[in-house]
């Protein structure tokens, strides 16, 4: 899909507001290069101010990038795109974020064991003056699990860095029964969208420089 565009993306100073390499790697994988520096904002925002998940994703995504990018700038590092992404978890309602002890990862599994939940992903790219902003919603269906097979992924520790206490693209996706949606949503950066948002800001781009050529 970036194709087209790829030439000028491999000379961007390209910057992943996340110190997450499972998302790095997925952008690798696609022939680009970036470099990761986690935000450090608190992610302290409100779910209850918001009107619904998605806003509240992206809302995240958005302080994270911006974060992100000016404390580059002030350290003399002008980054030409910014892309920052927050993956929540939610079941009836409620959201899940990353376990904060055994316990709450254990108490995360049990309520997804055997039922749907909804995974969604907010992601802001931000190319010098562009700010683009978008969700991705994905349902995940459990298989059911019983105490021993919840304490035996727990003891490996991969839930407690994951949202929802699991990662799909690890251990945790063998309690994966089915997915209605994109799998990339789950594991934290929605890549169709990614690349179409990409595409999209630097055809323009793409576009002038061919007529400047041509003029």
């Amino acid at each position: 899909m970036l194709q087209p565009v790829m030439h000028l993306l491999k000379h961007k100073n390209i910057i992943l507001a996340s110190g997450s390499p499972r998302r790095k790697e997925l952008i690798e994988n696609i022939g680009l290069k970036v470099a990761l520096c986690p935000s450090l904002f608190e992610e302290n925002l409100d779910p209850k101010a918001f009107d619904n998940f998605s806003d509240f994703v992206e809302e995240t995504a958005l302080h994270k990038v911006l974060e992100v990018e000016k404390r580059l700038k002030e350290n003399g590092n002008n980054p030409d795109v910014v892309i920052g992404a927050d993956t929540m978890v939610t079941l009836d309602g409620k959201m899940f974020g990353k376990p904060t002890s055994e316990q709450e990862a254990y108490d995360m599994l049990k309520s997804l064991s055997g039922r749907s939940h909804t995974v969604y992903t907010g992601v802001v790219v931000k190319a010098l003056d562009d700010v683009v902003k978008f969700t991705e919603k994905t349902d995940v269906v459990f298989g059911a699990l019983d105490d021993e097979q919840i304490k035996g992924y727990i003891a490996t520790g991969e839930p407690m860095d994951k949202a929802g206490g699991y990662g799909i693209q690890g251990v945790g996706g063998t309690f994966v029964e089915k997915i209605n949606g994109d799998y990339f949503t789950v594991v934290g950066l929605p890549l169709y969208r990614l690349c179409s948002v990409l595409y999209e800001l630097f055809k323009e781009n793409k576009e002038i420089l061919t007529v400047n050529a041509t003029t």
